[in-house]
């Protein structure tokens, strides 16, 4: 590709001029450079499956590891990879043209889960954790036939608390979503690469970048009303304490397994 069309600069090239955008810019840089290197995500060399959903952390990741490629940061090549679901009214040609415009490699696989999902839960329930289990399970088998290593995935800060409340208030465990973990089979790794960045970093960075974004409720069905709870939780604890949300998630990164109670976690003996 000749050097005036590299994805990197048609990705730039309209992009906000200011001061406080370059600012936001460089501080998503640097935190996802920092959890590359925190988490050891280098280390899973070739091919990264990056998905791309149509929504702004799954742009905005995309953008940032384009940008870490070419500054010479990021080693790994990247395939971009949207799976059409079958949703109602799913604008089949918005990332198609978009990545096209880029001249980013990627691959659109459809694949009818809504039918599936639509079946199987119940009237009135959400579709989303059914929906997601499958969509995993197709990106698993997109990266094996595509020769890559990792699946990476757009979870954010924010996704990382929820999931860690939701855990421990519905599950009845300590767990979250980790930056970085090994498939079951053993053979892929999963990625979260935007797991030291706030949600609302991410959504100013894709209104100043202006990501032809693809709503996230084509289906019908909007993210389980538990999640719900948990984001408005930390959004009420952050308003009334500013500081909290950091103070959790630093929480997570200095665990004190002696202070805690599972016999298989320490030995108390």
């Amino acid at each position: 590709m000749d050097q005036a069309t590299t994805p990197i600069q048609n990705l730039f090239a309209d992009m906000p001029k200011s001061v406080e955008f370059g600012k936001l810019r460089k501080r998503l840089l640097r935190q996802v450079e920092t959890a590359l290197n925190t988490y050891h995500m280098h280390e899973v060399s070739g091919r990264w499956l990056v998905a791309l959903s149509g929504g702004k952390d799954s742009y905005g990741l995309l953008a940032i590891l384009l940008e870490l490629q070419a500054r010479g940061v990021l080693k790994q090549d990247i395939l971009a990879c949207n799976l059409d679901q079958g949703q109602p009214n799913f604008p089949k040609e918005i990332l198609p043209n978009y990545l096209e415009s880029l001249g980013v490699a990627h691959r659109i696989e459809y694949r009818d889960t809504y039918s599936v999902v639509t079946d199987k839960v119940p009237e009135g329930n959400t579709y989303c954790a059914l929906c997601s289990r499958l969509r995993r399970g197709h990106l698993y088998r997109i990266a094996r036939e595509e020769g890559c290593s990792a699946v990476v995935l757009g979870h954010h800060r924010d996704d990382v608390l929820e999931t860690f409340l939701l855990n421990m208030f519905f599950g009845g465990k300590m767990a979250t979503m980790p930056p970085k973990l090994i498939n079951d089979e053993g053979d892929l790794a999963v990625l979260r690469p935007l797991s030291l960045c706030e949600e609302q970093d991410l959504q100013k960075f894709a209104d100043g970048m202006l990501f032809p974004i693809i709503p996230c409720d084509l289906c019908g069905s909007q993210d389980g009303l538990q999640r719900q709870m948990m984001k408005q939780m930390l959004a009420d604890m952050e308003r009334k304490s500013p500081g909290r949300k950091d103070r959790m998630f630093a929480a997570l990164q200095n665990v004190n397994a002696s202070h805690l109670l599972d016999p298989k976690l320490f030995d108390f003996s």
